[in-house]
């Protein structure tokens, strides 16, 4: 029988590449965003960090890495912003897909303002970066999720809503 492995500290290396992946997101959809003027480039990266606090706010709090670096640095960054929550809440939780709706919106919007913008004003830098933005998206999440974070997290053996729900989705493929 093999033994679970998990971090109690995750090394920086995971942290930085887990956020690169997140800020390069973030990044492009803000660049794609400013084809349209400033101000909705402001609104996407406003609505990025409000995703991020919604995070910290309803899942950080509970979470075993409370005060703890995690895979993604939250651990670290939610008592600045939170007090410490209840770990069972955590465990207790269930998500839907439509719980996860804002977070994918972070992809949406800019993949939808890109599209619309290659429509009036085509440009193949923009078509990269569409494509590298969905890449990201659903490619490096997946692996900085499945390969670097969530393999070795705690709490998702402690009890984790979203490994409940991916793999909720895994089992009814089978």
């Amino acid at each position: 029988m093999e033994e679970t492995r998990y971090y109690e500290r995750f090394p920086v290396g995971i942290v930085l590449l887990s956020n690169s992946v997140a800020v390069a997101i973030y990044g492009i959809g803000a660049y794609i965003f400013a084809g349209f003027g400033m101000l909705f480039c402001l609104l996407y990266v406003f609505y990025c960090l409000w995703v991020e606090i919604q995070v910290l706010r309803k899942s950080c709090v509970n979470c075993y890495y409370y005060g703890e670096v995690c895979g993604f640095g939250k651990g670290k960054i939610c008592p600045l912003l939170f007090r410490r929550g209840d770990p069972q809440k955590f465990i207790e939780r269930e998500i839907s897909w439509l719980d996860l709706l804002p977070d994918f919106m972070v992809l949406i919007f800019p993949l939808a303002g890109g599209i619309i913008l290659s429509i009036t004003d085509f440009a193949w830098f923009r078509v990269t970066l569409l494509a590298a933005l969905v890449m990201l998206s659903f490619g490096g999440n997946a692996v900085v999720r499945g390969s670097f974070a969530c393999k070795f997290c705690k709490q998702r053996e402690i009890g984790c809503p979203a490994e409940k729900l991916f793999n909720k989705a895994k089992t009814q493929k089978d």
